[in-house]
C-alpha cells in the first residue's frame, strides 16, 4: 500500500509546473472580485469548485519561491486600508489604546449587567455573561501579549504593553470582585438555572468558580490584600531565579593537553598560553562533556555545570516558600494541591506520584538495560570494570552515537523538507484526517507585522473557512528563537443581542470606529462565520518559528528536528481551530494543562511515520521521493537512549512536586538535600556529588510549579493514542478519515467544554479511564513512554 501511495504521489508532481506570475495574478484577481462583491469582508468565502488542486500548488511555491511570493503579494487592486489582523483598531500605534479603552467600557457595561441579575432567566444568561466578559479583556491581552514580544516596531510594542498593562489592571480588580463570584454561585446552586445549562456551559461555569477561588475572591480584604502582595512577589522571584540563575563556578581553566578529544579548533578559540578557559554553562563545556577522554576533566567539568550559586538556591527556595504560604492563606494542604485542582486532569500531588512511579516502573528495565550498555563500553575502553559516574553519561553516549553513524552528508534529509513541501504535506494531512485544508490568501496593506508572515485560511470540506492561521516563519535578528503557537483570538457565538449593542455603540461612541455592518462591528472587523443564522468569531491563530531564510537558488529546508518543532507547533494550531465552542474560555487549547500537549506531541508521531512522510516528502531539486531510511536513522539515532532519558524527566518532575509539598512550608526546608533524594530514588545512575546544586537550573519551576510531570504525561497519552486509534485503527493507516474523525469527535472538537477523562476513554474506548482517579493516573503511567503495548 504505501509503495501504490508513493508511486501515485511521484507520477503527480513530476508532472506538476510551476505556476507562472500571471497565473498568481489571475489567482488574485478571483479571490479579489470575491471580496469586492461583500462589503462584510471579515465574512470569509468557501473557494470555488476545483481550487484544491490549484491551493496545494500555491501553497508549496508561496513558502518555497522569493518570487512567487513577491508576486503573490503585490498591492491589490482593492485598496482597504486595514489595522493588524484586519482589527480596525489597530491602524496605527495609538490604536492599542483606543481599543483597550472601548474594551473596557463594554467590559463595564457586561458587569453592571451581571451585578443586576434578579431573575431565573438572568441567572441562566450569567455563565454566557461572564464568558463574554472573559472574551473582550482577552480580545485585547492576547492581542497584545503577541504584539509585544513579536512586532518588530518598538513604537508598536511599548503601545501594545501600556494597553496590556492597563485592561491587566482592571482584570485583577474583577479577580478579587466578589459581587461576581456570588453571582455566580447563586446561580450555580439553583437546580432551575442549571438544569438547562449545556455540558459546556457547566464547564466554563466551574472553570469560572476555580479562576474567581485561586484568586482569593472568598477571603477577607486583609487575607485577599496578602494574596495579592504573594502573588506579585511570586511573579517578581520567578523571573529573578529564571534570568538570574548563576553558576557557583562561572568557569574552569584547565591545561589544553587535558583536552584530548575534544575539537581541537573549538578548544584554540577559547586558549591563550596552554591553558583553556571554559564557561560553566557554555556550549564549549557542554561539547566537552561529551568528547574530551579525561574521566578527571570531565568530573570538574560535571560538578561545576551541575552547582547553581547559593544565591540562586536561595532565590529559588525564596519562590517556593512564598507559593507555600500562597496555598496555605488559600486553605489548600500545598501549592501543588492548590495548582492541580485547577484545570488539570491529575487533580491532586498523590494522582501525579501514582503516575510517575508507574511510569518509573515500567521504563525501569529499559534504562538500566540502556546504563548495562553504556557500562560495557566504557569498561572496553578503559580495558578494566569500573563503577559508572555521572559524568560518563554523556561521553560514552556521544561514543556509541558515533560509532553507529553511517557517512552521510548532513543535508542528506534535508533536502526532501522544503518549507513549501512540508506545508503542503500539512494541508493534504489535515484533508485526509479532518477534511480541512490550508488555502494562501493574499493580506491587505497593515494586517500583517512582517513581510515574511503568510495568510492561510483554513477551509473545512463541509463548514467553508473555519479558521485564520498567520505564518511567521523565518528567522529574523530581532525575533524569539523559541517557536511558538499563539491564539489571538479564540472561537466564541456572539448572541444577536451583542452584536446590536455593539453596532449601537458604533454609531454613537466617538471613540469606536465605524463598520459597514453588524456582524463586522461585533469582532472589529476580524474575520467572522455566519451560518443558519449563528455568528461564531473565527479562531486566530500565529504561528512563530525562526527556520532559516532560504539561500539564493534554493527554497528554505528543514533538519528533521525542524521539521517535527513545525508539526508540533501546526498540532496546537489544529487543536485550535477544530475546537470551536460556542465558549472562548474552554476554547481549543484552553483545556486541562496536563492534557493541552497531547495533540501537538501526537503530531510528531504523524511526522515520522513513513505513510505520511510519503504524502510530501519530495527533494527540492531532483522531486526524487525520499528515502524512508533516513528517516529511520534519524530516528534511531534521537531515540537510542529514550530510556535514561525518560528517567532524567521522571526525577525532575518528581523534583517538582517535592519541591511544591507541605515540605515548603516546614523549618529546615532544604531543596538541595530533597534534590539529592529524589536522584536516589529514582536514578540507575549514581547520583550528583552531594555538594552540588543542579535544582538551581531547573528554570522551568518558575512557569511549571508542580505541573512539570504534564510533559511526560503527554508523551505517555500520545503514543497510546498513535498505538491504538492510528496505527491499529482502520485498515492499520494513519491516514484513514475514519481515524481522524474519531480523535476530533472525541477529544479535538471539545477543546475544554467536557471531562477530559471522558475524552480519553472515549477516544482510546477504555473505560477504566472514565473515572480520571489515582487508579487512572497508575494505568497511564503503566503505559510507559515510547511504549507499544
Amino acid at each position: 500500500m504505501l509503495k501504490s501511495i508513493q508511486s501515485q504521489l511521484l507520477r503527480s508532481t513530476r508532472s506538476r509546473r510551476p505556476i507562472c506570475s500571471g497565473c498568481l495574478l489571475q489567482t488574485r484577481r478571483r479571490w479579489l472580485s470575491l471580496d469586492a462583491q461583500d462589503p462584510a469582508s471579515g465574512f470569509l468565502h468557501t473557494a470555488p469548485k476545483g481550487y484544491e488542486r490549484h491551493d496545494d500548488l500555491l501553497l508549496r511555491d508561496i513558502f518555497d519561491s522569493s518570487s512567487h511570493w513577491k508576486q503573490f503579494t503585490q498591492p491589490p487592486y482593492i485598496n482597504k486600508p486595514s489595522g493588524l489582523f484586519r482589527n480596525q483598531y489597530l491602524r496605527t500605534p495609538g490604536g492599542f489604546m483606543t481599543f483597550a479603552e472601548i474594551s473596557l467600557k463594554r467590559a463595564r457595561a457586561t458587569v453592571e449587567r451581571i451585578l443586576a441579575a434578579r431573575t431565573v432567566e438572568e441567572y441562566r444568561g450569567i455563565v454566557r455573561q461572564l464568558d463574554r466578559l472573559s472574551d473582550i479583556l482577552c480580545r485585547v491581552l492576547d492581542m497584545c501579549d503577541f504584539v509585544r514580544v513579536t512586532h518588530p516596531d518598538l513604537l508598536t510594542q511599548r503601545s501594545a504593553d501600556d494597553a496590556w498593562e492597563y485592561v491587566y489592571q482592571y482584570l485583577n480588580e474583577l479577580n478579587t470582585m466578589t459581587g461576581l463570584y456570588d453571582q455566580l454561585v447563586k446561580a450555580m446552586s439553583n437546580p432551575e438555572v442549571t438544569s438547562v445549562w449545556s455540558e459546556e456551559e457547566m464547564a466554563v461555569a466551574e472553570v469560572l468558580r476555580l479562576d474567581f477561588t485561586k484568586s482569593a475572591v472568598n477571603l477577607g480584604q486583609k487575607q485577599r490584600d496578602r494574596f495579592v502582595w504573594l502573588s506579585s512577589q511570586i511573579s517578581t522571584f520567578g523571573s529573578r531565579f529564571v534570568q538570574g540563575a548563576t553558576p557557583e563556578y562561572p568557569e574552569i581553566t584547565l591545561p589544553s593537553s587535558k583536552l584530548m578529544g575534544m575539537d581541537p579548533v573549538q578548544v584554540r578559540e577559547v586558549t591563550r598560553f596552554g591553558q583553556t578557559r571554559l564557561e560553566t554553562l557554555g556550549p564549549k563545556a557542554t561539547l566537552a562533556l561529551r568528547t574530551v577522554k579525561d574521566p578527571e576533566v570531565r568530573r570538574v567539568l560535571y560538578h561545576a555545570s551541575r552547582t547553581a550559586s547559593s544565591r540562586t538556591v536561595a532565590v529559588l527556595e525564596h519562590m517556593v516558600k512564598l507559593r507555600g504560604e500562597l496555598a496555605d492563606l488559600s486553605g489548600f494542604e500545598s501549592y501543588g494541591h492548590l495548582v492541580l485542582r485547577d484545570r488539570m486532569m491529575a487533580k491532586s500531588p498523590e494522582a501525579v506520584e501514582q503516575f510517575l512511579r508507574a511510569l518509573a516502573h515500567t521504563n525501569g528495565h529499559k534504562a538500566k538495560t540502556e546504563l548495562a550498555e553504556l557500562q560495557m563500553r566504557k569498561e572496553r575502553e578503559i580495558g578494566k570494570s569500573e563503577e559508572f559516574y555521572p559524568w560518563d553519561k554523556d561521553y560514552y553516549q556521544e561514543a556509541v552515537r558515533r560509532s553507529e553513524m553511517t557517512p552521510t552528508r548532513s543535508d542528506d534529509l534535508s533536502c526532501y523538507f522544503s518549507l513549501g513541501v512540508v506545508m503542503q504535506g500539512l494541508s493534504r494531512l489535515f484533508t485526509r484526517l479532518y477534511g480541512i485544508r490550508f488555502v494562501p490568501t493574499q493580506t491587505l496593506p497593515g494586517e500583517t507585522w512582517h513581510p515574511d508572515v503568510r495568510r492561510l485560511d483554513v477551509v473545512s470540506d463541509t463548514d467553508g473557512v473555519v479558521a485564520v492561521l498567520y505564518c511567521d516563519l523565518f528567522y529574523r535578528p530581532d525575533k524569539s528563537m523559541n517557536p511558538a503557537h499563539f491564539t489571538l483570538r479564540c472561537s466564541r457565538e456572539i448572541l444577536p443581542e451583542e452584536m446590536d449593542e455593539v453596532w449601537l455603540e458604533s454609531k454613537h461612541d466617538p471613540q469606536a470606529q465605524s463598520f459597514p455592518t453588524p456582524e463586522q462591528a461585533a469582532n472589529d472587523g476580524m474575520m467572522y462565520s455566519k451560518r443558519s443564522g449563528t455568528l461564531m468569531q473565527l479562531p486566530t491563530i500565529a504561528l512563530v518559528c525562526d527556520f532559516p531564510q532560504a539561500a539564493k537558488d534554493q527554497p528554505a529546508l528543514l533538519n528533521f528536528f525542524e521539521l517535527e518543532t513545525l508539526f508540533h507547533e501546526m498540532g496546537h494550531a489544529i487543536h485550535s481551530i477544530l475546537a470551536r465552542t460556542r465558549f472562548q474560555n474552554v476554547s481549543g487549547t484552553r483545556c486541562a494543562t496536563d492534557l493541552a500537549e497531547l495533540p501537538s506531541t501526537l503530531m510528531e508521531y504523524f511526522a515520522a511515520d513513513p505513510e505520511v512522510l510519503a504524502l510530501f516528502a519530495r527533494h527540492y531539486q531532483t522531486n526524487e521521493a525520499l528515502p524512508y531510511k533516513l528517516v529511520t536513522r534519524k530516528i534511531h539515532q534521537a531515540r537510542r537512549f529514550e530510556g535514561l532519558d525518560t528517567e532524567n524527566q521522571i526525577v525532575m518532575a518528581m523534583l517538582d512536586q517535592k519541591l511544591h509539598s507541605p515540605a515548603a512550608n516546614q523549618p529546615g526546608f532544604d531543596s538541595t538535600k530533597i534534590f539529592h533524594q529524589v536522584q536516589r530514588q529514582f536514578s540507575s545512575i549514581q547520583p550528583d556529588p552531594e555538594d552540588t546544586r543542579w535544582q538551581g537550573f531547573f528554570g522551568h519551576l518558575s512557569g511549571y510549579g508542580s505541573t512539570y510531570y504534564s510533559y511526560l504525561f503527554d508523551r505517555v497519552l500520545a503514543q497510546r493514542v498513535w498505538d491504538v486509534v492510528f496505527r491499529s485503527g482502520a485498515q492499520g493507516s494513519a491516514l484513514e478519515r475514519e481515524n481522524g474523525e474519531r480523535l476530533k469527535e472525541s477529544l479535538l472538537k471539545w477543546g475544554g467544554g467536557r471531562d477530559p477523562w471522558a475524552c480519553l476513554s472515549d477516544v482510546l474506548q477504555d473505560e477504566r479511564l472514565a473515572g480520571g482517579d489515582e487508579k487512572a493516573m497508575a494505568l497511564v503511567g503503566s503505559w510507559g513512554a515510547g511504549s507499544h503495548q
